[in-house]
């Protein structure tokens, strides 16, 4: 009777199949993520610890991944600020073209990466529309990074905008009036009362903008270049040393990215768990 009872009293569960659902999902995360990348740090391990050391320690390839994280730690920074200005504009205001210009940021969703870094490159290049009015004031944007970075704003924009977004349409405009009936003004709501909220939206659309950014191929090898030293990128590097049939060399250099990347989103992670610590979200 009390087993029945304890039974009876037990809590049912608000997600039923919780095995089940458990096992499939690391299942499908250790075939599709896992696997792939366990097998990366295997073939790199091919080449002993002093053979990996020796690739990724290359001058060749430190300045590659150099180049790449840079680039990409610059471009997210950019798209997180700009952004989520853009965001607020489409949430806080009305006006004409307003759904337009919505659609237009998906655009480089859609758009193949290759057409992207062919109209950058006919935009910036020295006789492009915009290169042309560039040069002679001596800036050059096409085959310098300058054209990379350009490119990762370009793809990693519409991340930080679809994050922010919804954030910024379920916000409580109620705490807003609170803020200005006990006095603040508009900075002091937009930087003390609304910031801490978007913060973590933010800090998402940072990551998913930086990952993006980071592996970036196609958008990038027509503006960049190709310098070795100068414009060469880490995911064209890897490319190179597959065509020399140097797959080990190549896996070794995905390895050290996707160290350095972990490592990253890491602790963008770890700020977005003390934020919502801090205060309270």
């Amino acid at each position: 009777m009390a087993g029945a009872r304890g039974l009876a009293l037990k809590r049912p569960s608000a997600l039923p199949g919780f095995g089940l659902a458990l096992g499939f999902t690391l299942t499908y995360l250790s075939l599709i993520v896992l696997i792939p990348l366990a097998a990366l740090v295997l073939k790199s391990a091919t080449l002993g610890f002093a053979g990996f050391w020796e690739i990724v320690t290359g001058a060749r390839t430190l300045a590659a991944l150099r180049l790449s994280f840079f680039t990409s730690l610059f471009a997210a920074t950019v798209n997180a600020v700009f952004g989520t200005i853009i965001a607020w504009v489409l949430v806080r205001y009305q006006f004409p073209g307003r759904r337009l210009l919505d659609a237009f940021v998906d655009l480089p969703f859609a758009l193949p990466t290759a057409v992207a870094g062919i109209a950058l490159t006919a935009l910036y290049a020295p006789n492009g529309w915009i290169g042309s009015w560039l040069a002679p004031l001596g800036i050059k944007i096409a085959y310098t990074p300058n054209g990379i970075a350009i490119a990762l704003i370009f793809i990693g924009l519409p991340f930080v905008v679809r994050t922010v977004q919804p954030v910024l349409e379920e916000f409580d405009r109620e705490l807003e009036e609170a803020s200005a009936t006990l006095g603040a003004n508009r900075r002091q709501t937009v930087f003390r009362v609304m910031l801490p909220a978007l913060l973590p939206a933010i800090l998402t659309g940072f990551a998913l903008a930086l990952a993006r950014a980071v592996g970036e191929y196609g958008s990038v090898i027509f503006i960049a270049g190709n310098l070795p030293f100068i414009s060469e990128i880490a995911p064209l590097l890897i490319i190179i040393r597959l065509e020399e049939f140097g797959y080990a060399q190549a896996a070794a250099i995905g390895t050290a990215m996707l160290m350095i990347s972990f490592g990253i989103l890491l602790l963008v992670h770890l700020v977005q768990a003390w934020q919502r610590r801090r205060f309270g979200r």
